[in-house]
């Protein structure tokens, strides 16, 4: 080896020792006319050297130091480094590589730098001391998960990148086959099939870090590409899938974080939109959405006496951090996502309305301010205050909807207003259970859209209601939820033909079709398929917030912007006419 230690190793014990050590030039600083300091790092940290003035070694260089640990005397001792009590004195400098001015510093100041400006120059990015402590958290995750599953008696199996395409619900990457023109490969969306038919194939306990492809809108929590925890088991029911999950989870949270999660919740798809208006909901805060059906069900005020559904959500002190322009501000906010308006409520005395109209009737001393208070009678006025727990300078939102509008408006509404940053404070994990099978009607088609894919098994005590009432079934279905970030998804399996072929049935695929598009994948199951089930989560997303980031370009050694150009390789990018050619491919002209 070229060094004897790592910078960072060093410490007062190893004083009187002469080693080399490897690394850049972190920084060069003069000392009187003859001594220089400088800063030699590498991913463990940096230590200070004292050279001759006449060294030439600047900023970014990559050099060996050869000297010997010295303490460092009185007065100068760096209680912030790990390697502050030392330097080394009597050095000798050999440089292996000269540096240009780098664009940016490499410390912490470049987290101010343009991010395009960072991903151009993605490898000097990487050597920053945040870069190197999130990638190498990262590999310490993915050993986690991989000892937690291995514990349990997991295989790790690898699944092909090209594969046909198939219905999972984003957008494919298509690869085009040279040696058959016209005909394309999809990239894996996940290993959905093959992990299935592995099952069928008897391996029992599968998984893999897969990686996945989606060509999809890039954005905080999405790449085109990512890594999955992938696994899939037989013989199972749905606790057992959740519990064997939940173990590589905990154990990378443990490894990351020094901590282990306790056990973790779970409720129901309905419970989470009742109570937070999301699938994912963030348990980290209060300010649960609040059922206000019945309060109204003899109202005389019109917007609320034909509504579905009327729920609210109280923010504590809201009423004097809202002004009338915010307030506008949720109102129109409320509407662009599809609700008719928002009623906005300040619990007041009432002699603090200060000119305004207030409620007719005022409830232990409290009333509402409001330009609806008026339509509110004092009946309700008392309801409103008990059921949602309101005290004075409480500001109360409500909707009046449908009832997935109510929800889901309420519950963007909640997270906009209180939901903090997703690394932050503790760490909330959360099972969502019992998905619905079917998510709303193609309006293309008129057929139910799968909720999560055309292979997850319908509940058993809703398969009666398959074809008389498809949009009331419960799917198999189980997500983790991690400070309001899905992790992850999954299913048992559907594993009797005939009722997969009903499935498809449902979504318009007949048995033509399906045997056209799937029948690699049905055929299989006619010689005897397992009970099975499986579950995935996003590495990427599971370490960026274990590693305190809001992204996950932050975790990921070469990510793309959300322009989807790389701006350091410039990839997607042309290609020569020969190439195409020889796939059987022409490119259009841009459109005008």
């Amino acid at each position: 080896m070229m060094r004897t230690h790592h910078c960072g190793e060093l410490t007062a014990e190893n004083i009187g020792q002469q080693v080399t050590l490897a690394g850049w030039v972190n920084r060069r600083r003069q000392h009187g006319e003859h001594l220089a300091f400088l800063d030699i790092r590498d991913y463990t940290g940096l230590t200070q050297c004292v050279v001759d003035n006449t060294v030439d070694a600047r900023s970014e260089y990559v050099i060996t130091v050869t000297g010997t640990v010295t303490a460092r005397v009185e007065g100068t001792v760096n209680r912030d480094l790990p390697t502050g009590e030392i330097e080394l004195q009597d050095c000798i400098i050999e440089v292996l590589s000269e540096a240009e001015p780098p664009p940016f510093p490499i410390d912490e100041r470049a987290d101010k730098v343009d991010e395009m400006v960072r991903l151009k120059y993605r490898y000097l990015d990487l050597r920053r001391e945040r870069m190197q402590r999130n990638l190498r958290l990262r590999s310490k995750i993915n050993a986690a998960i991989r000892s937690a599953m291995a514990n349990q008696d997991f295989i790790e199996v690898e699944t092909p990148m090209l594969m046909p395409s198939t219905p999972e619900g984003a957008r494919e990457f298509l690869v085009p086959s040279r040696q058959r023109p016209g005909n394309f490969y999809a990239l894996p969306q996940s290993p959905q099939l093959y992990k299935q038919l592995l099952m069928v194939g008897g391996l029992d306990r599968y998984y893999q870090i897969a990686r996945c492809l989606r060509d999809e809108d890039l954005r905080a929590d999405r790449q085109y590409e990512f890594m999955q925890l992938d696994l899939e088991m037989s013989f199972v029911e749905v606790d057992d899938v959740l519990s064997a999950a939940e173990v590589g989870v905990l154990d990378a949270a443990e490894v990351a974080t020094g901590v282990r999660p306790t056990e973790v919740p779970r409720i129901t798809w309905h419970e989470a939109m009742e109570r937070f208006g999301t699938d994912k909901p963030d348990i980290r805060f209060g300010m649960e959405l609040v059922e206000l059906t019945e309060v109204f069900a003899q109202t005389g005020f019109k917007a609320f006496s034909s509504a579905g559904s009327i729920k609210g959500i109280k923010v504590d002190g809201g009423a004097s951090q809202y002004g009338r322009n915010k307030l506008d501000g949720l109102t129109d906010e409320a509407k662009a996502m599809g609700a008719k308006g928002l009623v906005w409520l300040k619990v007041i005395v009432p002699e603090a309305a200060e000119g305004e109209q207030g409620s007719d009737g005022v409830a232990s001393g409290l009333a509402f301010q409001s330009p609806v208070a008026k339509f509110i009678s004092a009946d309700e006025t008392a309801s409103i205050l008990s059921t949602m727990d309101a005290t004075e300078g409480d500001l109360i939102l409500i909707v009046a909807d449908e009832w997935t509008t109510t929800c889901e408006v309420l519950g963007e509404l909640r997270n906009r207003i209180g939901r903090p940053p997703v690394h932050e404070g503790p760490y909330k994990y959360l099972w969502v259970v019992d998905f619905p099978l079917f998510v709303g009607v193609d309006a293309a088609t008129g057929r139910p859209k799968p909720g999560h894919h055309a292979f997850c098994h319908p509940h058993p005590d809703d398969l009666d209601k398959l074809e008389s009432d498809p949009m009331s079934v419960r799917a198999w279905a189980y997500d983790l939820v991690l400070n309001g970030w899905e992790l992850g998804s999954g299913s048992i399996r559907i594993h009797d033909p005939l009722l997969q072929r009903r499935v498809f049935a449902l979504l318009g695929i007949d048995d033509e079709e399906a045997d056209r598009r799937f029948g690699f994948f049905l055929d299989p199951f006619k010689f005897g398929a397992p009970p099975h089930g499986g579950f995935a989560y996003g590495i990427d997303r599971l370490s960026a917030i274990l590693a305190g980031e809001e992204n996950i370009r932050e975790i990921i050694a070469f990510p793309k912007p959300s322009s989807g150009v790389d701006p350091m390789t410039g990839s997607p990018g042309e290609v020569d006419d020969g190439q195409l050619e020889e796939l059987g491919l022409r490119v259009l002209p841009p459109a005008e």
